[in-house]
């Protein structure tokens, strides 16, 4: 194990999951465990539990789950061994030396501390003789010294090999500028040549939400340069996929909601005019990961994507993403400029306030984005419209926001209302119909129900697998009962992480140590969560006999799965004689 077993043990007993968790989550008892709003996913209706006995959480609506150590692993982005000291750091418990997990973590602290120290050295050199060109740039983008100073904005000088020797004389080595993407190695008709990344282009860092420079994105001063921007790949320190730019800054405004930008310089000109609650996701298209983190501060977005096609394609994405997440959207038109940054340097901060204020819900922009595609002075494409548009307004899950459309695309597509209505009306039954067949369809298939939410898990045997979870739910709630299993082990299990889980808990109980799922080791999120889930269903011991009845069907199952395959291997054998010649079947 890569912790001592004893320290785990104490981390948990001294963090109990119900306060940590109730740090980030309003909870409210219910009998022995809580409940609350989960923090992963929107909901309405809290489906998110914690139980202090068993020390772990479920959400039984996006089915995330785990001990406290994976909590914090999923709501502060954070490793194992990075969320286990988060947590020891907490109680002012010492961690024990572990030379793999101080290794990564002395790796990652030497690149976050490579960053800071490449960006200093950027914002130095946009300060310096070299930047004039840069400084010039900023100014004429209408950038002020505070804002350059705040987001720590460099620049990169022309030159092969500026950054890197500049670092390395800090003491950092190639293979730690390589690691951080600062720097390019490659070989060429034998010849190996090694050379900054970054050249000639205005650097903005980017920064996590705990404050540390993970990375770098560079916009050329070449007029004719391409690409025009490029960032810092994939690092061990920087996940685009879980980034935000300026989500260090955005998490302590108090604006109650969160515009979302396309680039930086659209972020950074919404702080200098006071609107201190714009981010950007960097260098990639919206993921659930970054919707996620916005929906832990705020419930209300504003999207201010281009008005181009695929501005028009990537707001309607993030509109799914943020409804599925249960954040309200609002999409922010701008006129005669082509983003806030255009529009801020030319109108101002009032007249951007104006707009954000009669910004469009998502149901007007649809409706609208949907009624641009179409002639409405042609009746065959009035019809084509009123269709497409009672289909679009039977996903309103509101039947007065329903009828408030429903009369507005009438009018558009000059119609009566009722006409409309009655669309309207064969779409949303349409719809109600087909999600009532998909839940009988799931409802009615036991394979279906147990078989785990997570595609990287999956049963091969269903009943084995139903007495596998009860063995691991009876051990949890009375680890005496693991006395009574006889020989049994984690390979007779169908399931692979079943029968990892049970092997663990049966060597905890050995030892004298807590069983339960909560200090385990090795295990994925996804595992891990899996597990919680067949923890939490299971609040009783059903008894010894029923705990004896699915031993006994593990067992069976197991000797029918090696009769079948020894049944193949004799098969292939046979087939392997016939094509031998001379060989007579018997």
């Amino acid at each position: 194990m890569a912790f001592p077993q004893a320290f785990l043990d104490e981390l948990i007993v001294r963090n109990p999951i119900e306060d940590v968790v109730g740090q980030y989550v309003q909870l409210k008892r219910s009998g022995a465990n809580y409940f609350g709003l989960c923090p992963f996913h929107g909901e309405k209706t809290p489906s998110f539990s914690v139980a202090p006995n068993k020390q772990m959480y479920y959400c039984f609506g996006c089915h995330k789950g785990g001990s406290v150590i994976n909590f914090i692993m999923e709501i502060e982005s954070l490793s194992y061994p990075d969320a286990v000291r988060f947590l020891a750091q907490r109680v002012n418990l010492e961690v024990p030396d572990d030379r793999e997990n101080q290794s990564q973590y002395r790796e990652q602290e030497r690149l976050w501390d490579l960053c800071r120290d490449a960006a200093r050295y950027f914002h130095e050199m946009l300060k310096s003789d070299a930047g004039q060109t840069a400084r010039a740039y900023l100014l004429r983008r209408g950038l002020d010294w505070n804002t350059v100073a705040r987001f720590g904005i460099g620049f990169a000088p022309e030159g092969w090999r500026n950054l890197a020797d500049a670092m390395e004389q800090k003491g950092y080595t190639r293979a730690e500028l390589l690691a951080a993407d600062l720097a390019v190695s490659k070989e060429k008709n034998g010849r190996a040549s090694f050379y900054d990344k970054f050249r000639n282009r205005v650097i903005f860092p980017l920064i996590d939400i705990r404050g540390n420079v993970v990375g770098f994105a560079g916009r050329t001063l070449d007029p004719d340069g391409k690409p025009k921007y490029i960032n810092s790949g994939e690092t061990l320190i920087f996940r685009k996929r879980k980034f935000l730019y300026a989500m260090n800054l955005v998490k302590k405004s108090r604006q109650g909601r969160i515009i979302l930008c396309e680039g930086p310089l659209d972020v950074i000109a919404c702080h200098q005019y006071g609107f201190d609650c714009a981010v950007a996701s960097q260098g990639t298209a919206l993921t659930e990961e970054q919707v996620n983190i916005i929906s832990k501060y705020v419930d209300q977005v504003v999207l201010t994507y281009d008005s181009d096609q695929a501005g028009q394609n990537a707001t309607q994405r993030a509109i799914s993403m943020f409804e599925k997440a249960g954040v309200k959207v609002k999409i922010l038109r701008l006129y005669d400029a082509k983003d806030p940054d255009e529009f801020l340097h030319r109108f101002g901060a009032d007249p951007f306030a104006v707009l954000l204020q009669g910004s469009e819900n998502q149901a007007d922009y649809r409706l609208l984005t949907l009624q641009s595609q179409y002639d409405l002075t042609v009746d065959e494409q009035r019809v084509e419209f009123s269709q497409k548009a009672a289909e679009l307004i039977s996903t309103f899950s509101n039947s007065v926001e329903r009828e408030i459309y429903a009369d507005r695309a009438a009018k558009s597509a000059g119609i009566s209302k009722e006409a409309m209505l009655v669309e309207v009306g064969k779409a949303y039954k349409k719809r109600q119909y087909r999600e009532k067949r998909q839940k009988e369809k799931r409802d009615l298939s036991p394979a279906t129900a147990i078989q785990p939410k997570s595609r990287e898990i999956r049963y091969s045997n269903i009943r084995s697998a139903r007495a596998e979870e009860s063995v691991l739910a009876q051990s949890v709630i009375e680890p005496a009962l693991l006395d009574r299993i006889g020989d049994l082990t984690g390979a007779e299990f169908s399931s692979p992480l079943l029968g990892r889980a049970f092997d663990a808990l049966c060597s905890r109980h050995r030892a004298g140590l807590t069983v339960s799922i909560a200090v385990l080791e090795g295990f994925t999120q996804e595992e891990m969560a899996h597990l919680s889930g067949i923890c939490q269903g299971v609040d009783r011991v059903a008894g010894e006999t029923a705990f004896q009845d699915c031993i006994d069907i593990i067992r069976e199952e197991h000797r029918k799965a090696g009769q079948t395959n020894s049944e193949t291997d004799l098969l292939a054998l046979q087939e392997q004689l016939k094509s031998k010649k001379g060989y007579r079947g018997q």
